[in-house]
């Protein structure tokens, strides 16, 4: 990873937004859990969903035309489809807390939520994200530091699977912020399950992804794409799913325009991305604190910086497994 750092970024996660909480909930029983967003009162979201397979929940509300505009919660998740109920688990969280919309005698909660492909690693693909495991994590969730690497949605990631998984390696989960000198913040938590590999946008150089045929350095993408190489590999089994935060206030079209623009953070960090067997998939909040009319081009162009490194980190950090070796483990982090 580039050791070179912009002036405006902040060795911070996601909670550098303030009101933004994250907690997570990893099952031991074998790599697998999920990661909850809570939102402050009022945060506006939105979502741009680019891979040809994805796997969500309440996102069609989150359309600019459409009235709700509220998030109260994300849910990234590990478990494919079956991870999706881990979002009733925070709904009825959040519903103990009496947050959500109002309604005669009760709360409903909007949460939306994406998933990726994990059932294999580990084996036991039985063992998936509940209910249970989305309250816990929103019951765990804080404005503290981000725990990162192999725990919550990206304990069972793996990357780099488009020659099969003998060659793959594993991906994790990584957050980052950027606060700017006028208090603008952006930040970005990432869980990256990618087909393709992970690459130091600033310099194009492979952290983590498809490992050469003796398994002890890595190919580069391109000419692995070049060459027109191709292992057979699951291909059903991936996504990178993420979400993007400000405390900017921006109206729900302009909170889409900022999750489209992030999407380019991920396509400089994965390649390839947002593929026929990807569900790339990112959320954008936006929670308001932030006074000052909003330039959305700006706070976009931030979104994508700080998804790219909330990516690189989620590699960086990750731990290996038996037959889904690090990027630590390679010694390819600089």
């Amino acid at each position: 990873m580039s050791t070179g750092q912009p002036d405006a970024q902040s060795a911070e996660g996601i909670t550098a937004v303030p009101g933004i909480k994250v907690g997570h909930h990893t099952l031991t029983e074998r790599p697998t859990g999920c990661t909850v967003i809570l939102t402050p009162p009022d945060t506006v979201g939105a979502v741009d969903q680019r891979g040809g397979a994805p796997g969500t929940r309440e996102t069609d509300l989150l359309r600019p035309e459409n009235t709700v505009s509220v998030v109260h919660a994300i849910v990234l998740t590990g478990g494919s489809a079956f991870g999706l109920a881990t979002a009733d688990g925070v709904m009825k969280y959040l519903e103990s807390q009496k947050i959500g919309f109002p309604i005669a005698g009760g709360y409903v909660p909007i949460v939306p939520a994406a998933v990726l492909f994990d059932l294999p690693v580990g084996g036991h693909p039985e063992i998936r994200p509940g209910s249970d495991c989305g309250f816990a994590a929103a019951s765990a969730a804080t404005s503290g530091p981000v725990a990162e690497g192999s725990v919550g949605a990206g304990a069972g990631a793996t990357v780099g699977k488009s020659m099969g998984a003998a060659r793959a390696m594993k991906g994790g989960i990584g957050t980052a912020s950027i606060t700017m000198p006028d208090g603008l913040i952006v930040g970005a938590i990432a869980a990256v399950n990618a087909v393709g590999s992970v690459v130091d946008h600033r310099t194009g150089r492979p952290i983590a992804g498809v490992r050469t045929a003796d398994g002890a350095g890595l190919e580069n993408p391109i000419d692995l794409l070049l060459r027109g190489a191709s292992g057979g590999g699951r291909l059903l089994e991936n996504t990178t799913i993420a979400v993007v935060a400000t405390n900017a206030r921006l109206t729900k079209a302009e909170a889409l325009k900022m999750a489209q623009m992030a999407q380019d953070g991920m396509a400089r960090s994965i390649i390839p991305s947002h593929g026929v067997y990807d569900g790339d998939t990112v959320f954008s909040l936006a929670t308001g604190s932030f006074a000052p009319p909003a330039d959305v081009g700006r706070v976009g162009s931030l979104a994508a910086e700080a998804l790219s490194n909330a990516i690189e980190r989620a590699v960086t950090l990750a731990k290996g497994l038996p037959g889904y070796p690090s990027a630590s483990d390679l010694g390819s982090i600089r």
